[in-house]
């Protein structure tokens, strides 16, 4: 197994935290015209490029 560094871990987080769909206020604030996340990806197809450090 692999040990994270705490500068690796941090930017899992935040790519994790990226990862979300955009709240349903948004949607109806904007009407409609921020619909999805443009950060979005899926684990299996879409891979981080993160240097290791």
């Amino acid at each position: 197994m692999s040990k994270k560094t705490s500068l690796k871990k941090k930017r899992l987080g935040k790519k994790l935290k990226q990862n979300r769909r955009i709240p349903l206020l948004a949607t109806l604030r904007t009407h409609r015209k921020l619909q999805s996340n443009s950060f979005s990806r899926n684990w299996r197809s879409k891979k981080l490029k993160l240097k290791d450090d």
